[in-house]
């Protein structure tokens, strides 16, 4: 499933996109509903308005206007691309067209994505994005002392720990597993358990490692593409997520996997302590 980085990728792709052509001419459903039933007035709601900004909460993509504000979840497979005459597929399920006549697709194979409308006033409210944590790459509310400060007496493990999305957002699987090993600390260890020397390190590895995911493209594991198609490149950079059984490219030492929290979880039994 595509995390905070693949995510982010996508708004900036986007935002390219809609910061050139604004205007939305007109929403086509192609079915009525995704994961979730799709509100059958959005394309009456977002029909001519302009697009003010397209930002990311979490791992959801906003896309504002005056009228209302398009919330979309890529799921598993989900995709934006621009789609001309005779390349579509039967898997776009939302058309955007746009002021020049181009078209955005959204793209979903297996259709665990999610498409919303979210009218002026209920974001806060909403049932997608209430209750979510900090944002990883805000360093005034993300950092070491937060950390420490709210994983006191937690006896859950780190790993499930920073991938709760009521603590911190969008650090999910493969992130996690890369800023642990960045951080030096184990995955298995309870997160109450965490210095406050080693919460600065960890809070530090989760921004640097998102941070330079998002400047590659993010991750292309299996479905993942780019706005415009293209894989993303951080997967080569990857120390240990998919790497169970091969050598540490540190220590040298066999990276070890274990299912946590119901996820795979790769680490260096050396590295990380």
């Amino acid at each position: 499933m595509p995390e905070l980085p693949e995510v982010e990728t996508v708004r900036s792709g986007l935002e390219k996109i809609l910061r050139d052509d604004p205007v939305i001419e007109e929403i086509e459903l192609k079915r009525a509903d995704i994961r979730f039933p799709i509100p059958q007035d959005l394309p009456r709601v977002l029909k001519g308005q302009r697009v003010e900004r397209v930002r990311r909460r979490a791992k959801y993509l906003l896309i504002d206007t005056p009228k209302g504000t398009l919330l979309n979840h890529l799921g598993m497979t989900g995709s934006w691309r621009l789609v001309n005459a005779g390349e579509e597929d039967i898997h776009d399920h939302c058309y955007i067209r746009l002021g020049s006549g181009r078209r955005l697709a959204f793209r979903d194979p297996r259709r665990f994505g999610m498409l919303d409308l979210i009218k002026p006033g209920q974001e806060s409210s909403h049932v997608r994005l209430k209750g979510l944590g900090v944002e990883p790459l805000d360093a005034i509310s993300f950092h070491g002392e937060f950390l420490h400060a709210i994983s006191r007496k937690r006896k859950i493990a780190i790993k499930v720990f920073i991938m709760d999305q009521r603590v911190v957002v969008g650090v999910g699987n493969i992130y996690a597993s890369e800023a642990l090993f960045r951080a030096g600390l184990k995955p298995t260890r309870a997160a109450g358990r965490l210095s406050r020397h080693e919460a600065d390190r960890l809070a530090l590895a989760c921004r640097s490692v998102l941070e330079e995911a998002i400047l590659a493209g993010g991750s292309s594991i299996r479905d993942y593409r780019q706005a415009g198609g293209e894989e993303g490149g951080f997967q080569h950079a990857h120390q240990v997520y998919d790497r169970g059984g091969e050598p540490c490219r540190v220590c040298g030492a066999k990276i070890r996997s274990k299912v946590i929290g119901g996820r795979s979880t790769y680490w260096c039994p050396k590295c990380q302590k």
